[in-house]
């Protein structure tokens, strides 16, 4: 797995995941538990996707 996420990606990515758990935890609908993957795809910096579609935000250094 090579990382193809970075940047203000990444940081959507964990925030918006952190708050649609956050949600689900506070008693909103089921489906908020998918914001498991965004947090995912931001915290390992890999989005199976963005590889697929050959998709990179990441800087590379």
């Amino acid at each position: 797995m090579k990382a193809n996420v970075g940047g203000i990606d990444k940081f959507l990515r964990i925030v918006v995941g952190m708050a649609l758990i956050l949600w689900a935890i506070l008693g909103g609908p089921a489906w908020a538990w998918l914001g498991v993957l965004p947090l995912a795809t931001g915290v390992f910096n890999f989005c199976g996707l963005y590889g697929w579609l050959g998709i990179n935000t990441r800087k590379e250094s």
